[in-house]
């Protein structure tokens, strides 16, 4: 039975994979650009008709398709896991468990989300596998 846990943040995605007493371990970065000037954009706004676009708005939704793409990749990541958990310090956990109702075959073997903040390469793995151990 192949268990893996997923830290993740903005930034990036550490997949931990237990398997046959072995781990793997396998990072994701997001690609997320949160603060990026769009160039030739000088006005406060855009007008389209009578529609106003503000740069503001043109940036969040690039983040949202962004944020998108990355929780995709880690889902596809997932697709030979019987078992998982999520677990980071950010919303974006929130984020790939609502992503993951697109994606039901894999949203089953979803175990746990947890809050756990910034903790080394070792105690992720070590998490991982006192988790799993429980069950």
């Amino acid at each position: 039975m192949r268990n893996a846990g997923i830290w993740l943040d903005q930034k990036q995605a550490n997949i931990i994979v237990l398997w046959d007493n072995s781990v793997t371990t396998r990072t994701i970065l997001s690609g997320i650009d949160t603060r990026q000037r769009i160039p030739g954009e000088t006005k406060q706004f855009g007008r389209f008709g009578d529609q106003y676009l503000t740069k503001e708005t043109t940036q969040k939704n690039k983040i949202d398709n962004q944020t998108v793409k990355y929780l995709d990749t880690i889902i596809e990541a997932l697709k030979n896991i019987d078992s998982f958990i999520i677990f980071g310090p950010a919303e974006a956990k929130i984020k790939l468990k609502n992503q993951l109702q697109n994606y039901p075959k894999i949203a089953t073997g979803l175990k746990e989300v947890l809050t756990e903040e910034n903790i080394t390469e070792n105690q992720k793995i070590a998490f991982v596998k006192n988790y799993f151990k429980n069950l």
